[in-house]
């Protein structure tokens, strides 16, 4: 029995075991602002039983809070407490939509709701808004109730006191939500810790109200009944804020700017055409476009992006899926009409032939994803008559992976020809065939 209730709060074998995991020496953790990982656990599992196991304390402590000071509001008639007692007694509830959330979040992706169900934290934030709300107009009414319809208030010695034990209270809870809120990046866990922590301060607000009573002042009470009221709105308001943020998926501003700064580490990246980013629930997703040279291999492509992503999740410790895409590659001069390109696989040389527009006309290039030391190339051309068009391919502005011909090749682009690939004593001639777009070559017969 003692084993499992020390389990369900989280003391278990394998309720609290979170630190001191390494993950291969890296220094940036996944799911948080925290320099490790949890072992070989799941990390969904993992971040979520660690909110369960906050939402847990938070409850018991708030609960045994307000249950203290029910007691005292009984017995004193402060409507001050009442407010706080109130209040505290939302914050408690509030833990049951938070539960309620997480332990949804843990569910598997099914083929109606692919995302999971982490959307349900969001969910959760906005009953918390609305508990909050709630408790902010009783405790409003009834503070403005006894301005009009003053009562004495007894015991103040207690009262004080209840004040100091609310305040203690409130201050373990912010302390336990908004620091795991920021292990796992819980909007929602987070904005109820702030939340928790202001309650605390207002508990104090008690304690100045039971002394300006006690130096015969009966209106102290109601009004610093008002003044907690005040307080818990200006909570609403951060709290709404913070959950419909994300709820309409917006991020962090800095956060496109780290994707970008991420990319800038990557060899063979030409540029981030896109960037998006949102959050489900506690995980957040990255989208991004890149731009790479079109003439790479897939496997050199793949590698990229492999190395995108790597650095995505040394830059952003909150990631968890992170997409990479790679852009369509953009035709120079909105040359529609060129052939198709040839793939280029060769043992001296890899990558791309094609016909592109310049500004200086149409020329035959060669983008390489990988060649031989001193590579040579010409592009010989088979014409009729048993005529050949050769077209030496030399270095664009110095850059040795992009190879094109100074003049154009002559028309009509539909013919065999050959890649020829020479590097010191090696050599090889690589066979190939363009054929203009369907419809094209009427044109020429009738231009």
């Amino acid at each position: 029995m003692w084993t499992k209730i020390l389990d369900w709060f989280g003391f278990g074998p394998h309720g609290h075991d979170h630190s001191g995991h390494d993950h291969g020496g890296h220094g940036h953790g996944r799911h948080g602002q925290h320099g490790h990982t949890h072992g070989v656990i799941d990390a969904t599992i993992t971040t979520t039983d660690r909110g369960i196991w906050a939402i847990k304390w938070s409850f018991v402590i708030l609960a045994i809070t307000a249950a203290l000071q029910i007691v005292v509001v009984m017995a004193s008639g402060s409507v001050a407490l009442l407010a706080d007692t109130i209040h505290n007694i939302a914050d408690a509830t509030t833990a049951i939509p938070l539960w309620i959330a997480f332990a949804l979040a843990r569910r598997k992706p099914t083929r109606t709701f692919t995302y999971g169900l982490g959307r349900v934290e969001d969910l959760a934030g906005i009953i918390i808004v609305l508990i909050i709300l709630s408790s902010a107009l009783v405790a409003g009414y009834e503070a403005i109730s006894r301005l009009f319809n003053p009562q004495p208030v007894r015991f103040l010695g207690w009262l004080a006191a209840a004040g100091v034990i609310g305040f203690l209270g409130n201050e373990a809870v912010a302390v336990f939500r908004i620091r795991v809120g920021r292990q796992i990046n819980s909007a929602a866990l987070i904005a109820d810790g702030y939340h928790a922590r202001t309650d605390g301060l207002t508990s104090l607000a008690v304690v100045a109200g039971a002394l300006g009573v006690w130096r015969g002042l009966p209106l102290a009470d109601p009004i610093i009944g008002l003044i907690i009221t005040v307080a818990i709105f200006g909570i609403v308001w951060q709290s709404a804020r913070s959950v419909l943020r994300r709820m309409l998926d917006g991020v962090e501003p800095g956060l496109v700017g780290e994707i970008h700064h991420a990319a800038d580490h990557v060899a063979g990246i030409e540029r981030v055409v896109d960037a998006k980013a949102r959050w489900l629930g506690h995980k957040l997703h990255v989208d991004v476009e890149i731009a790479v040279n079109d003439g790479l291999l897939l496997a050199a492509a793949n590698k990229i992006a492999a190395s995108l992503k790597a650095e995505l999740f040394a830059h952003i410790p909150a990631l968890d899926v992170a997409t990479v895409r790679f852009a369509e590659p953009r035709r120079e001069g909105g040359h529609h009409h060129a052939p198709d390109p040839f793939l280029v696989s060769g043992k001296l040389a890899s990558g791309l032939l094609e016909i592109v527009e310049t500004p200086q006309g149409e020329r035959m290039r060669l983008r390489l994803s990988r060649h031989a030391e001193g590579l040579r190339a010409n592009v010989a051309i088979e014409r009729a008559g048993g005529a050949v068009e050769s077209l030496p391919l030399s270095p664009v502005g110095g850059d040795h992976h992009h190879l094109q011909s100074l003049v154009a090749p002559a028309e009509p682009h539909e013919f065999s020809a050959r890649l020829q690939l020479a590097a010191g004593p090696d050599s090889e001639d690589l066979p190939f065939a363009m054929a203009e777009p369907e419809g094209h070559h009427h044109e020429h017969a009738n231009g």
